[in-house]
């Protein structure tokens, strides 16, 4: 991969994350900002000390809403195509399209679904404001475990491969990685500050909106990347012409 094409598919990530922040952002704001207002009442209802609020209501679920879920979407995709540009013809025969849909499904899964599972998210009103910075870091901590135990469980699998075969290698790293993973949710602190009264049905609605939102993200930008990559590392057949065979083989292996 030269770095003209590592570039070209950094431009072409981050644009499909700008591209898939939008249905995303949709999600967001027709299922995700009536929750957040629900849990925000709750909260005001509940509580004597409403302080200052120093941004409206209106401009955080518009404005605010967008900024951050489009560049979020920007910054992850110009990481998964970095990931993408490594990832190319080392994890099977898989095309440039195939390739972009795994390490979407990956990151959906070791950036998010994994540590979802430990440290769900919780909408205003759940939380003790003194825990949030312990709270922010066993989320990361449970965030870079999941991506280096991901990676080791990938290194596993190719070295057994040859011995014992591609199905059975990739069986027994995924094992390896769910028990390793099992093991860090028993041994990490568990965080349950729900207050007493939350409606549970809110608690469940808002945290399945999230999970939506996230899957709505990885699955475009899997699909957009994956066709802008396709169009870049592999080359038209002209008119009448047949597609070349060597040259998709090369652009797999680059």
């Amino acid at each position: 991969m030269n770095s003209i094409s590592v570039r070209a598919l950094l431009v072409r990530g981050m644009l499909a994350g700008l591209a898939a922040g939008v249905p995303a952002l949709l999600v967001a704001y027709l299922l995700g900002e009536s929750k957040v207002d629900s849990a925000i009442a709750y909260e005001d209802g509940h509580s004597h000390d409403h302080g200052v609020e120093l941004v409206s209501r209106t401009l955080q679920a518009t404005g605010g809403l967008a900024t951050g879920v489009l560049i979020y979407g920007v910054a992850l995709g110009g990481i998964a195509a970095l990931a993408f540009c490594v990832a190319l013809g080392r994890v099977g025969g898989f095309g440039p399209r195939a390739t972009a849909v795994l390490i979407s499904l990956g990151a959906l899964l070791t950036v998010y679904v994994v540590p979802f599972l430990k440290y769900p998210a919780n909408p205003p009103a759940v939380g003790d404001p003194d825990t949030i910075g312990k709270r922010t870091t066993l989320y990361f901590l449970m965030i870079a475990l999941s991506v280096l135990l991901a990676v080791g469980a990938l290194i596993l699998g190719r070295r057994l491969a040859p011995r014992l075969g591609n199905w059975y290698a990739t069986v027994t790293a995924g094992a390896a990685f769910a028990v390793v993973i099992g093991v860090a949710y028993a041994v990490l602190p568990a965080i349950d500050e729900v207050p007493e009264g939350f409606p549970a049905t809110l608690l469940w609605q808002f945290r399945l909106t999230a999970l939506t939102i996230q899957i709505v993200l990885w699955t475009g930008f899997g699909l957009l990347f994956g066709h802008l990559a396709e169009r870049l590392l592999v080359p038209k057949a002209a008119p009448g012409q047949q597609p070349d065979p060597a040259a998709r083989t090369a652009a797999t292996a680059r």
